[in-house]
């Protein structure tokens, strides 16, 4: 099996967990400052990961200068993913949360799309007809949703649109970021490891400039428009390093995944964590399974199998 597809599902794994032990924090914090925490105690230990990779490098003298071209991708992706955010936050915070739920989960589609555009990679026919069968099947996973709700919702639920462009765009630029330091890297000494650990490093690299910029920019917003969050988010350090060290992880292993391969194609498998989601209900909460649930598992999976 494919590295990349191995860290797309440990990433979505993860980032299930993490989204389990963050909600547990937002009883005490906004849902701005429960966001601020995967950002701000992920920024160590990206920085701490960065170091050690590259001073496990084989060679012992790795080095690579950002160009504009990485610059750029990584500030637009920096701030598309905390749009995708707030703009997510809007879209289920109506009465129609599965509707707006379904609709940011086009951002594989929309990927496939703007990777077309801004990498210039397309994808096969098969596997954009499996990214379109993995969408319907999220869904149907996604709640009771019919077609009279895409005329009767409000319009914050096209937040959700907004949030799967912005997801899509960020996956993009943070894949067009890790290219533009593999294309136009240094290495004084010549590599005695594989290609993969040198990937690995620039995506260490490219993830810990990010989750710097979304801390610097997250937090300024968090003490002009929410003043006490800062300090409330202080508090919870505790149980905050530990979704920082998953965040980090689950980002090392899509940052790394999207550096490999087209950042669609990792997006539409990602949606595995809907599985993960569902199994995480049926375990803890003892919830049972429908067999609306059913089809749309069965619909993922197909879709997810057609990409390969």
């Amino acid at each position: 099996m494919s590295a990349w597809v191995l860290l797309t599902i440990g990433g979505a794994f993860l980032q299930n967990l993490r989204s389990l032990l963050q909600r547990r924090l937002t009883g005490d914090l906004s849902v701005n400052g429960a966001a601020y925490v995967r950002f701000l105690f992920a920024l160590p230990f990206a920085w701490l990961f960065f170091a050690t990779t590259s001073y496990l490098h084989d060679g012992g003298d790795f080095s690579f200068m950002p160009n504009g071209e990485f610059l750029l991708f990584i500030g637009a992706g920096a701030v598309a993913q905390m749009v995708a955010t707030s703009a997510l936050v809007a879209a289920v915070s109506g009465s129609h949360f599965a509707l707006g739920t379904a609709l940011s989960k086009t951002e594989a589609v929309q990927a496939a799309v703007l990777g077309l555009l801004i990498l210039g990679e397309a994808v096969s026919l098969r596997a954009l007809a499996g990214i379109g069968i993995s969408l319907l099947g999220v869904v149907l996973l996604s709640g009771n949703i019919r077609p009279a709700d895409l005329v009767q919702a409000d319009r914050r639920v096209w937040f959700g649109v907004l949030a799967g462009t912005c997801l899509a765009l960020c996956s993009i630029c943070y894949r067009g970021a890790s290219l533009a330091l593999l294309n136009d890297i240094a290495v004084a000494a010549p590599m005695a490891s594989s290609g993969f650990y040198q990937t690995l490093i620039v995506a260490a690299f490219t993830l810990a400039v990010a989750v710097t910029l979304q801390s610097v920019v997250m937090g300024a917003y968090l003490v002009l428009a929410e003043p006490g969050q800062i300090r409330q988010v202080m508090y919870q350090w505790q149980p905050a390093l530990l979704v920082g060290l998953i965040a980090m992880v689950a980002s090392v292993c899509w940052f790394t995944a999207m550096a490999l391969h087209n950042a669609a194609m990792v997006r539409a498998l990602g949606q595995i964590e809907l599985l993960f989601t569902l199994a995480t209900s049926v375990w803890l909460r003892h919830e049972r399974i429908t067999r609306r649930e059913v089809i749309g598992i069965a619909l993922l999976v197909l879709g997810i199998l057609m990409l390969f």
